[in-house]
């Protein structure tokens, strides 16, 4: 409510003077005049010094990293699709696979051949699986299409017979499968073969409504991580920003290695894995150990006759024990009641075993 200016009250007509009448009314006016200056002035202080305030706090927690700086890998062979009898079971297999990585939040699944001649790609003509190196390939693939969110599938998986049963299998239901009413910092997307006007972004399907416009211009039909601005706005960014900044697990990659050897020499990071772990019950007890620093961890799994066999079958390997390849040599199942483990078992009792170590051994390099 604006504020009132003040009157001066007369106390009769006939004994007014009017001249000291006047210059006491322009000295009143004149003192609330300079009193609602400085209510002004002081409001504006404040509010000035809120909004300081407020920037400092979003500065502050800018500068406070609430992401996740350190990944995890999973190594396994593609012989164990092997093992499944039926086209159904080792699509089943499959996706046990890959929800048991999606619910430890695994950033990548490498999938090696114990034969040391396996494809490097998912591409190709199907030729059975039970071929040599042709059950990677499956794997790989049906990996790769639980991964992708369900709006993108039809973009990046032709019909294949690989893929067969594949729409039986559970969903992943990572964060990065947002629905299209739902709202999120982030979405997957694909660049749309839609023109745009000069010096304009690519137009990306982001599974939602409406096509979102992003900031750069991009080759048709790649897959790209969106950070949404507006509805129909968003920036382009890696696909490991949600995971660096805001600590969401946005899905795993999907790599084929030729032997076991190739799993630490192709990796993907700069510096390599720095924490490498073996899986075995002839390993030491994961109790008594505790993990160091690191940045990038690889956990790796042994197939029917464990991690000799793939040692004995990579030609660049000259070494007896598994046990020389990593820095720590763990049985995550101390006293087990089966003689045999089966690899999707061992992934998800290692896991549940090593998660709460890995999280505070990623803590304790990020505060250093």
């Amino acid at each position: 409510m604006a504020e009132k200016r003040p009157r001066l009250l007369l106390e009769s007509e006939e004994k007014t003077d009017w001249r000291k009448y006047n210059a006491q009314r322009k000295e009143l006016l004149k003192k609330w005049k300079e009193s609602r200056l400085l209510k002004q002035l002081e409001r504006k202080h404040v509010q000035k010094q809120r909004k300081a305030e407020r920037v400092q706090q979003e500065e502050e927690e800018k500068g406070e990293s609430h992401g996740r700086p350190y990944t995890v890998s999973v190594a396994l062979p593609g012989s164990i699709m092997d093992n499944a009898q039926s086209l159904e079971l080792r699509t089943y297999l499959a996706g046990q696979i890959a929800r048991a990585c999606a619910i430890f939040c695994v950033d990548e699944i490498v999938i090696f051949d114990e034969t040391g001649e396996g494809a490097k790609s998912t591409e190709g003509e199907f030729e059975g699986v039970g071929k040599k190196g042709n059950a990677c390939v499956q794997m790989a693939r049906l990996l790769q299409y639980l991964e992708c969110p369900q709006y993108l599938r039809k973009y990046f998986f032709p019909k294949h017979p690989d893929l067969q049963f594949a729409g039986l299998l559970n969903p992943l239901d990572s964060p990065h499968h947002v629905r299209s009413d739902e709202e999120s910092k982030y979405r997957e997307g694909v660049v749309l073969d839609r023109p745009t006007k000069a010096r304009k972004g690519s137009f990306v399907n982001c599974g939602t409504w409406k096509e979102v416009q992003i900031d750069k211009q991009l080759q048709p039909g790649v897959r790209v991580t969106v950070q949404m601005q507006t509805v129909k706005k968003g920036i382009v960014v890696s696909p490991h920003h949600p995971r660096l900044e805001d600590g969401i697990y946005w899905g795993y990659r999907v790599r084929l290695a030729s032997c076991l050897s190739a799993v630490f020499t192709e990796g993907p990071f700069k510096d390599s894995y720095d924490l490498t772990i073996g899986t075995s019950e002839r390993g030491t007890s994961v109790e008594e150990v505790t993990l160091p620093g690191f940045r990038h961890a690889l956990i790796v799994f042994g197939g029917l006759q464990g991690l000799e066999a793939s040692v004995d079958s990579d030609q660049n390997l000259d070494i007896d024990e598994p046990g020389i390849l990593f820095n720590h040599y763990l049985n995550t199942c101390p006293g087990q009641g089966s003689r045999t483990i089966r690899t999707e078992e061992a992934i998800l009792i290692s896991l549940t075993a090593l998660k709460p170590r890995l999280e505070h051994a990623g803590q304790e390099l990020e505060e250093s």
